[in-house]
Order: C-alpha cells, then structure tokens, then sequence
C-alpha cells in the first residue's frame, strides 16, 4: 500500500475536538517538498542509525554509550547536544530561520533504551547483546527524532537560499521510559523549559505501514504499581495452627482484591488491577515469615484512581485483621495518563494528512491501558502523543514486547515527515493551551 499524499491543506474537522484544523500558510508546500527531499536523500543513514542501534541495545538506566552516539551525531550535523545527567539522554536545541521571541519552542521527545528480552531475530542487525533487545521500537524512534533533526540541520545551513519559516525546536532523547523514571529526570533537567508544546510518536504494530492513529484526549492509563508485604510467623507445615500464614493470607487477599475492586467503580470507566509477582517461602514443608505481593493498578480518570486507591486500603486492612497477620501497603512509581491537548493534537493530524492523506488517519477510538512516562512532560506543556504504524503491508507483525519484534523501516522517514510538519507548523502558528 502506497500512503495516498496530500499537499494542500486538509479541510477535516479534527474529530471530537470542536475546532477547525490549523491555518496553514501558502508557502508551506515549497517547505515541505524540501524536507521530503532531504530525508529522502539521508534514509540509508537513519536506517544504518536504527540497524547500530537495534544491535547495540541498552537498559533503562544504563544508555551511555547511545547517548553518546546519539549526541555524536547531532553534532555531526552542526547541532549542539548537551547529554543529560551521568551521561544519560541527549537534549539539544535548534533555530530555523529568524523566529521572533514570540514564536514558542516546540520539542520533540523519542525514548532511547532497550528491555531484558532475547532477541530470537536471525537479521543481521539482531541484538548482539544477550537477553537484552529493542522490543519497543525506542531504536525506530530515535531514529525518526534524528532524521527530524538532521533535516533541520540542513535546511538551516542552506547556503543557497535562505529558509522560508522560523521555527524553534528541541530534541530531546530520553533514557529510562520502559521503568518510567526517564521523563521525569529530563524534565528536572529543563528538557520542557521555555517549551511551548512537546510533540512524539510511537510505533504501532497493530496499524500498517503508511497509517497512523490520532487520539483526542486520555491514550493511555495512569498508571500505579501496587506492593503488599504480608508478615506473619512461619514454622511447619504440618503444625499451621502454630503459624500465621502469610501465604494463606496473601492468598486471600489477591482473591478479594480480584472480586472487589471491579464491583468498586463505575464498569462503564475503565480500570485494571493485575497482580505480576507473589514471593515467599522456600520449602514445600515450610511455613514462611513473609510474602512479597507486587501489583499494578490502571485507570483512566483520577475519579477512579483515587476510589480504587481507597479500596485497596480498606480490602488490605480486611485481610490483616481477619488472617491476623501484619500487611504493609505501599503505592509506588506513579505513571499519569497521556492526554493529548486538542490544539497540539489539531497540528499533528494536519501533519499526518498532508502526509499520507485523510484516509490514512484514524481516529484512535479507545484509550490503551498501556503506560507510557511521555505523560510526564503533559503535566507541565501540552503535547500529543501519535500512533505510527510499523507493520509491513500485508503481514501481522508481532506486539510491542515480543522477542522477535521489528518494524518495516520505512517507518523512519515517514514518522520524521510526520514530526517535523507538526513541529514547524506549531513553532509558527501554535500557541500554548491555556
């Protein structure tokens, strides 16, 4: 499938957002065949960037060496990168044109690290790291951040004309999304700082190649990691009744976690509560001391949230007072929801249409339950977040964290395409939400 294009301005009303698309001036087409034809020229170069990247995956909390490689080839180009705390992420700034002190910053953000997964690919750029794979697509979006700012590196050092349109814009590369510490160091470090919006894309494996989804409001969850250590006296097993049983009581405790809190809330209002790990013991014929319980709670409205926060409480103290042993809650790594912003999200579907034409936007009609730490950046700038799709026409490609995962890498060039539309058109006319 060939994404149909689209060079003059959409006359679609975004859906569900009350507003007319973005203005988009009459010399915008001459700006745009320049960055279709400069990404066009460097694809080789960001797909030979993905293949290092895909081959030399690193974990949360530990990308230094891509951070540096990164940040190499950002200066490469002639843009000065700055590398985050302990050499971790990349964040570098870039003007096109002569923009006035009016015209906002707009960032784009990718994700730079890899999960503990093998990779049981047979490619030549397989991960040559054992048990540790970019299963998330974070190399294709780095790859996609970099082509954007490569190409604006290049439009800006046209010797042979001056640039038609004034845009700030920052790229940022953060480490650490999949344990969703990452964004939240960036935006201690000022990745946001005098950012007008924050625009990003993830790839899409449920969504062909030369399509992308775009959603108004709540995409994905808030996000809650749930830990309960239940106490009690081990001894026996033959002997309970000289015990407390943690694992009789953590037993029950996850049977009433599971039939309550679904009758706790609205059903019409989504919400998930899994439990990932139950820990103790180390005997068949011995009562242990304690259970480790770990958990993770999803929702998404705060409403929900905090009602079912309330009731894992009150399930919990149940459980304590009827099994009489000792438990100890805690809530932990707190995730908000993605919210795109309606005007931001306005701009990325303008971008997304002039691309690969209306017929190739969807509407993202459902929010995922999924986390994602981009929500972060969204409580101090709006943003949106677009679904890029990455499965080859035809096939079905295998989910975001499968050992086999891979995207059709003609995804780069057109998520770049993608981004930096929205970002000049956002630099140039956007305004920040009020």
């Amino acid at each position: 499938m060939k994404p149909k294009t689209a060079s003059q301005p959409s006359s679609h009303h975004p859906s569900g957002n009350g507003q007319s698309p973005p203005a988009v001036s009459n010399g915008f087409p001459a700006v745009e065949a320049d960055i279709d034809r400069r990404l066009s020229d460097i694809e080789s170069k960001l797909i030979e960037i993905r293949r290092h990247l895909h081959a030399n995956p690193e974990p949360s909390r530990e990308e230094r060496e891509t951070s540096k490689y990164i940040a190499a080839r950002l200066t490469e180009a002639g843009i000065e990168a700055r590398l985050g705390r302990d050499g971790l992420g990349v964040i570098a700034d870039l003007d096109i044109g002569q923009p006035g002190p009016d015209v906002p910053r707009i960032a784009i953000r990718s994700d730079i690290d890899a999960l503990w997964i093998q990779d049981i690919k047979t490619s030549a750029y397989a991960s040559k790291r054992p048990g540790l794979c970019h299963a998330c697509g974070h190399d294709a979006h780095t790859s996609v951040v970099l082509g954007a700012a490569l190409t604006s590196a290049g439009l800006n050092h046209d010797s042979r004309k001056p640039f038609p349109w004034s845009a700030k814009l920052r790229f940022i590369f953060q480490p650490a999304e999949e344990c969703a510490e990452g964004a939240r160091s960036m935006v201690e470090q000022g990745a946001v700082e005098n950012v007008g919006a924050i625009i990003a894309g993830h790839v899409d494996p449920e969504r062909q190649w030369g399509t992308v989804g775009v959603r108004y409001g709540a995409l994905t969850a808030n996000c809650d990691e749930v830990e309960v250590i239940v106490e009690g006296k081990g001894g026996h097993s033959a002997r309970p009744f000289h015990t407390k049983d943690p694992i009789a009581a953590a037993a029950h405790l996850i049977t009433a976690l599971y039939s309550f809190l679904p009758r706790s809330v609205d059903s019409r209002n989504p919400s998930v509560f899994s439990v990932g790990k139950v820990s103790g013991g180390t005997l068949p014929n011995v009562i242990p001391d304690k259970v480790e319980i770990l958990g993770s709670l999803r929702t998404l409205d705060q409403q929900t949230r905090t009602r079912l926060k309330d009731r894992i409480e009150e399930i919990v103290h149940g459980a304590k007072e009827a099994s009489g042993t000792a438990m100890h809650l805690r809530f932990f790594e707190p995730i908000d929801g993605v919210y795109n912003d309606t005007r931001v999200t306005s701009f990325v579907e303008e971008a997304a249409i002039r691309v690969i034409g209306r017929d190739n936007v969807q509407e993202i009609t459902q929010a995922s339950m999924g986390g994602e730490d981009f929500a972060e950046y969204l409580t101090r700038v709006p943003g949106s977040l677009l679904r890029i799709g990455c499965a080859p026409p035809g096939f079905t490609a295998p989910f975001l964290h499968a050992p086999d995962f891979d995207v059709d890498e003609r995804v780069i060039v057109l998520g770049a395409r993608i981004l930096l539309r929205a970002a000049l058109l956002l630099s140039s006319q956007g305004q920040s939400a009020e």
